[in-house]
């Protein structure tokens, strides 16, 4: 079942994100991904909203005796990021999978590895930052300057360019080719139907709970170099031989291919962690751990440069998800989330770096827009 949970944020903080205030407006059946077909069962939640947007619902105030014409306006969705996809109507998979930074989105395919990875975050460095001519990261200079955040205009005039979606599954069972002018749009959201939804500057919020649980799992898994779930293998060290950077991580070929010791190193050796306990842990043990425990954790077993980084990244985390937002912060925030990344980008192969782990380079902006996150995450929703 798929639920569709309305929060009033009319209610003061400590009560508006509590289950007893939740409002259930739609459950949808069945087991599937809806897709594009998501439009069809929001339809009569939409008529609700624009009714309430322009002429309003006579309500009773039990406090003052009276009735008023109650309005109401959608802020923003809270989802996870499969179903941003199915709510903006923006492919998340591909080579533009970023729905932020939309047709600037920088990615690469990995000969080897045959997945896409999103590296190129020396953009949102400073202009004149010396790691833009460094060759270290991709074998490239970056010379690009950030990419711009899209308007509502801007995107509805991108949306001209793609084709009528008919809903339903197609009688051949084959999915739509997507034109090159249509970039990674899949259709029209039916939420820009809302009078007021093209000049809001937060449409769909990027979940922080999931993205945060995922980058975990990935350096767990990396860290403790295990089976199926590192992003070091042989594939990703020949894809590291392509692109002609870290020679000392190189596969040594003699008799039997070797790895060279990079990025578990002694962390997996001195760690015991049976296969299989890390996918026993929930997205809220991730949480603690990527705040709280992995620099201590790591500490001793890593290269000071990668346990920096690492107490770094968790830092980020533990500020960005702060009850209190400081806009002085949020500004650090933005320069430190960028270079974080980068010194990721230096320590680690390409294939770590999947769209879950690019996102992170946005959260500041959306507290920015949006506020605290608490507000803003599944957690309550989950829970």
């Amino acid at each position: 079942m798929w639920p569709v949970v309305l929060m009033p944020y009319n209610l003061p903080p400590w009560k508006c994100m509590k289950e007893q205030f939740f409002m259930m407006s739609l459950l949808i059946p069945g087991p599937e991904s809806l897709g594009n077909d998501i439009d069809v069962y929001l339809r009569p939640l939409i008529d609700e909203f624009k009714e309430l947007w322009e002429t309003g619902v006579e309500t009773y105030d039990a406090y003052s005796g009276e009735t008023f014409q109650l309005h109401a306006a959608v802020l923003w969705t809270i989802n996870d990021f499969p179903a941003y996809g199915m709510l903006s109507g923006w492919s998340t998979k591909g080579k533009l999978a970023c729905p932020i930074c939309n047709k600037d989105t920088c990615s690469l395919t990995l000969k080897n590895g045959q997945k896409q990875c999103y590296m190129g975050h020396r953009r949102y460095l400073d202009p004149n930052h010396v790691w833009r001519r460094s060759k270290k990261f991709d074998g490239k200079q970056e010379h690009r300057s950030e990419p711009k955040i899209l308007s509502g205009e801007d995107i509805l005039e991108q949306l001209t360019h793609v084709a009528n979606i008919i809903f339903g599954k197609p009688p051949n069972k084959r999915k739509r080719k997507r034109g090159e002018q249509e970039l990674n749009w899949t259709k029209k959201s039916i939420f820009f139907e809302l009078p007021y939804w093209r000049t809001l500057k937060l449409r769909h919020n990027l979940d922080v709970m999931h993205i945060e649980k995922n980058i975990m799992e990935i350096l767990l898994g990396t860290l403790l170099n295990t089976e199926g779930k590192t992003k070091d293998n042989v594939k990703a060290r020949m894809d590291l031989e392509l692109m002609g950077i870290r020679k000392e991580l190189h596969l040594q070929r003699a008799s039997s291919i070797k790895l060279p010791d990079g990025y578990a190193s002694n962390f997996s050796r001195c760690v015991n962690v049976k296969e299989g306990k890390i996918s026993g842990m929930k997205s809220h043990d991730y949480h603690v751990f990527l705040q709280r425990l992995l620099p201590i954790a790591a500490h001793g077993f890593l290269r000071k440069d990668v346990n920096t980084v690492l107490s770094e990244l968790s830092n980020f985390f533990n500020q960005l998800c702060s009850k209190t937002v400081d806009k002085v912060v949020l500004e650090q925030l933005k320069k430190d989330i960028a270079l974080i990344l980068c010194k990721l980008e230096m320590i680690y192969p390409p294939s770590f770096f999947v769209v879950m782990v690019h996102l992170a380079i946005h959260f500041p902006h959306e507290v920015e827009l949006g506020g605290p996150v608490q507000y803003r995450w599944m957690y309550p929703v989950e829970r």
